[in-house]
């Protein structure tokens, strides 16, 4: 059976155990909802290392609306279930206590990347983002991290702290993870009535078709999307859209 940690110090002491013993660790962040974008990961980091940790949070510092944070969906057991199904030896589940005894007073602040993009659209996201990563990684010490690319701003700014603050653990982009129709994998998914999840698909097929930035974005708001943003960022195009009240981002290779 899987084993289940919430508290720091028993999850410090265990890992501390495991890398002392010589094995090597490999941690997938997640706050859960798993699907199969999250178990691609398991399953990487279970052919990279001796030991895999799921580190299941719900991260409240990442969120400038509440409501989006209440309506995240919440389904630990079947997560637990998944995880161990796809590979994962732990898992460790604090709670906000455990990881912020100090209530978010200290806090990762990097610029100007995290400005832009989903930055510019979610305020203060990333300082929550980078915050509780690095909490982990301190917590867990892994030889290795594994996230995915469809968080692509995400990817580039955990890549940069591990760079710049010098922490021993490398982090493993994994490709995007998508449905037949070509939705990236999310948990928002979840969230999408039928008839929007029958549109949802047009925010990748519009990234994909190769067409100028304006032209792009025209075409998603013809198709009924209110867009935050699209863009080339060197060789990937982005891009972000509302559609009800769930918001879809997405990123292709140009």
């Amino acid at each position: 059976m899987i084993e289940v940690m919430t508290g720091v110090p028993e999850a410090r002491a265990r890992f501390r155990e495991i890398r002392g013993g010589g094995a090597t660790l490999g941690l997938v962040p997640t706050m859960g909802a798993l699907h199969a974008g999250h178990t691609s990961l398991i399953e990487r980091a279970r052919a990279d290392n001796d030991r895999v940790a799921v580190s299941i949070f719900v991260n409240p510092t990442q969120y400038d609306d509440p409501a989006d944070l209440e309506k995240y969906p919440r389904t630990f057991e079947s997560d637990l279930e998944k995880a161990e199904a796809a590979g994962a030896d732990m898992v460790f589940a604090p709670d906000f206590r455990d990881l912020y005894p100090d209530d978010y007073r200290f806090r990762i602040t990097e610029a100007p990347l995290s400005q832009r993009l989903e930055g510019a659209h979610r305020k203060g996201h990333f300082d929550g983002v980078l915050t509780v990563v690095l909490k982990l990684l301190n917590i867990v010490r892994p030889h290795r991290a594994y996230f995915g690319e469809k968080d692509w701003q995400q990817l580039q700014l955990v890549q940069g702290m591990v760079n710049a603050l010098f922490i021993d653990t490398e982090i493993v982009p994994c490709p995007t993870v998508r449905e037949t129709d070509g939705l990236a994998m999310s948990s928002r998914n979840a969230l999408l009535p039928k008839e929007h999840r029958r549109l949802a698909p047009r925010l990748h097929a519009a990234l994909t078709a190769g067409r100028p930035v304006a032209e792009t974005v025209a075409a998603l708001e013809a198709a009924g999307f209110d867009v935050d943003y699209v863009e080339r960022w060197s060789e990937r195009m982005l891009g972000a859209v509302r559609i009800g009240n769930v918001r879809l981002i997405d990123n292709v290779e140009i």
